[in-house]
């Protein structure tokens, strides 16, 4: 069992920095966390990133200004390191509880990429430092589209909550509402009310009903998605009952 007190006296409440520029909201975050010990919760936001980054070193495009990008700090040293992918879960979750209020057909990818239908919205980078068997700092980056007309990328499908609404959005109003989603997960796991949060991220899931096309080193199948694992792990189902267990990047959607 575990379970965390929240600090919540005046010279613990959560900073927000602005940055107009840095090479990565995370990067900036772990380098101010060098000098002090940031209160939990505390927030780097940044309206450009010259080095933005995504799951396995992957480049993130996004306008000046444009877009929502931003890095939290937590210090979840309660929950186990085996079991860090709640951080991811309830990042998502969040993320997802707060486009949903403007958009519909929002999911989330296995691990924790966010869709709007088949195009990606957000990704996030989670940088979880751990000590023992628990997680001592967690870094949680994301990049939220929200107001970018077109990418130049060569990404393969990339979408911003304008291009699907045609409206404007305050990136202020945006980080408050994921905030507040955020925090309140994140209570959820402090008091060990992790099944509720697993349940709800796997029926947010991407394509998370019916057989669908993967694939992995051996080629493509066809599979549904089983289960996701404590550790994080995707259980794919193929047609004869069969179970395939893959870590991040060892199955691609097809």
């Amino acid at each position: 069992m575990y379970f965390c007190i929240i600090m919540n006296s005046a010279q613990e409440q959560p900073q927000i920095i602005r940055l107009d520029e840095t090479v990565s909201t995370n990067k900036y975050l772990r380098e101010c966390l060098r000098e002090e010990r940031l209160p939990e919760g505390s927030v780097v936001l940044s309206e450009f990133q010259s080095g933005g980054r995504g799951q396995a070193g992957n480049h993130w495009e996004s306008s000046p200004g444009k877009n929502l990008l931003f890095s939290v700090v937590l210090y979840p040293d309660c929950i186990p390191a085996n079991r860090q992918f709640l951080i991811s879960q309830i990042a998502s979750l969040a993320v997802k509880e707060t486009l949903d209020t403007y958009t519909d057909s929002i999911t989330i990818k296995w691990p924790n990429d966010i869709y709007w239908k088949d195009r990606k919205i957000c990704g996030m980078l989670i940088e979880n430092d751990l000590t023992g068997r628990h997680i001592y700092c967690s870094i949680i980056g994301i990049g939220i589209n929200l107001n970018q007309e077109s990418f130049e990328s060569n990404a393969p499908n990339p979408i911003s909550l304008f291009q699907i609404t045609g409206e404007t959005y305050d990136k202020e109003k945006m980080l408050k509402k994921f905030l507040q989603s955020f925090y309140n997960y994140y209570l959820l796991l402090l008091q060990e009310k992790e099944e509720s949060t697993r349940e709800a991220y796997r029926k947010a899931l991407y394509r998370g009903n019916g057989y669908h096309s993967f694939s992995d080193d051996n080629g493509s199948f066809e599979a549904c998605i089983d289960d996701i694992a404590l550790t994080g792990h995707l259980h794919l189902r193929l047609k004869d009952g069969k179970i395939r267990t893959y870590a991040f990047k060892e199955v691609s959607y097809k």
